[in-house]
């Protein structure tokens, strides 16, 4: 289904806790039959201030990013929708501010990301902003609570609709932007390096994408324990800024053997390894590891190559899935973890715990989302194209707040460019097909001539032989 037709986004009310209302005309009554004077003496005894006031629910409108079909960037469009979202016992409302982009949110326009339901949808998995209203039995939450929110799906919009538990407080001094950063990168890094990883101090660890979300907030929560040595992979610009933040061995993967480079500085392996690469990499992680050590595996980032799905890189990266007998996990004294913070969405308390001692490491100072960029949610095409091209160095933000009509008629330029640019393409590749078809005809041409070249030359042999048996002949005349 392209969904490029599909009607306003229903979400589902079960997952996303969310309701809209649907738009009602006002009803009408059957007008009156009055004579004109007496009609314009009523008009005019009835007060302006008594005319009825449409209800706020039916004139609530909010812009939302949906997805509407799965392929390229233009498949999350920006929509209006209308009608205030209802609230359920334990839920509240925020108006959103800002919102985190991550990894899983491209593989589910390429609809590889099984926990976002089918298009159309609002994608999101996390914001941060200001509690707007908040529904029964709601006790810890309060209207102007400054908010972050972790949940399925259905956070790239204006309002959200949530359960209060999946809301944590923004402490002193934090931003939107930082709140909007935390929750996925931060937990995710954090379950994994303490909770699978049972990280302790003189350890190492390998993360590989260490300029990413995740890879940032692995490398930081590393350095909160003692003499922990952290190995990261990035292209060669990004290593000065990976390297300040906490990276001690900094590893070009574009250009060298990040396996060969690992052994050079450390022979016996890794105690930890990060693998969000997936298939044939899953492999040489495992290899890596020292006796006792773990593989936390938690993505499949080599499924994704282009902006829309890559059936060969999908085959490739299952073809080399990686798979293990437990016996050999027993001779090699290693273990093997999985990790997708999706499927940990009804654990609250294990979460809450989690983000709890990661918001004690934000005010002690010893962590800090790093942002890379912040976009408008008209800019989401350009904003997942930086972080799907690995452009990016920490996080990718897009804020609710309006675009300036300056920056909207650049964008207006820029898409103008584009579509002229894709017209252009298109001529030159008509062109080159014209032109293909034109050299077919002269091949065909050129080869209609050989066939008529190799005919006659049986003709001619025939006719030279029939001269050779002429001369004889005429010598004996």
């Amino acid at each position: 289904m392209s969904g490029e037709d599909a009607p306003a986004q229903q979400q589902n009310a079960v997952d996303q806790k969310q309701e809209t209302k649907p738009t009602e005309e006002p009803k009408t009554e059957p007008p009156k039959t009055e004579s004109p004077p007496a009609a314009a003496a009523e008009a005019a005894a009835t007060p302006a201030a008594t005319t009825e006031k449409v209800p706020e629910e039916e004139t609530f409108t909010y812009r939302a990013l949906v997805l509407t079909g799965y392929g390229g960037y233009d498949k999350v469009k920006l929509q209006v929708k209308k009608g205030k979202p209802t609230l359920k016992a334990g839920e509240v409302l925020v108006r959103v501010k800002a919102c985190g982009l991550n990894f899983a949110d491209l593989m589910a326009r390429q609809g590889l990301y099984d926990r976002l339901p089918s298009p159309p949808v609002t994608p999101g998995m996390e914001c941060s902003g200001v509690v707007e209203a908040v529904g029964e039995e709601v006790t810890d939450r309060k209207v102007g609570d400054k908010v972050m929110v972790l949940n399925r799906f259905g956070l790239w919009q204006e309002v959200a609709v949530v359960p209060a538990n999946h809301t944590f407080l923004i402490p002193e001094g934090m931003s939107f932007e930082e709140a909007a950063a935390l929750p996925v990168n931060y937990i995710t890094a954090y379950m994994m390096l303490f909770d699978f990883g049972n990280l302790r101090p003189n350890q190492s660890v390998l993360v590989h994408a260490a300029a990413g979300g995740v890879g940032i907030a692995a490398t930081q929560l590393c350095k909160t324990v003692k003499d922990v040595t952290v190995f990261g992979t990035a292209s060669a610009s990004k290593h000065e800024t990976i390297t300040q933040g906490g990276v001690t061995h900094a590893i070009d993967y574009r250009t060298k053997d990040y396996v060969e480079e690992v052994r050079k500085i450390s022979p016996k392996g890794m105690d930890i390894i990060l693998d969000p690469l997936g298939g044939s990499d899953t492999h040489k992680a495992y290899n890596l590891l020292k006796p006792m050590g773990k593989l936390i595996t938690y993505g499949a980032a080599n499924m994704l190559a282009g902006q829309k799905k890559n059936l060969l890189a999908v085959a490739k990266n299952w073809y080399h899935q990686f798979s293990i007998h437990t016996l050999s996990l027993i001779q090699g004294n290693k273990s093997v973890c999985g990790f997708h913070l999706g499927y940990l969405d009804g654990e609250t308390e294990l979460i809450t715990e989690a983000m709890n001692t990661i918001l004690d490491f934000y005010k002690d100072g010893k962590i800090k989302p790093r942002i890379d960029s912040t976009w408008h949610l008209e800019q989401v095409g350009d904003a997942m194209r930086k972080m799907q091209e690995r452009n990016n160095i920490g996080k990718v933000i897009l804020t609710t707040e309006p675009m300036p009509e300056e920056e909207k008629k650049e964008e207006t330029k820029k898409e103008d460019k584009k579509e002229d640019k894709k017209k252009e393409d298109k001529k030159k590749d008509d062109k080159k097909k014209d032109d293909a078809k034109k050299d077919d005809k002269k091949d065909d041409k050129k080869d209609d001539k050989k066939d008529d070249k190799k005919k006659e030359e049986p003709k001619k042999e025939e006719k030279k032989e029939e001269e050779k048996k002429e001369e004889p002949k005429k010598e004996e005349k």
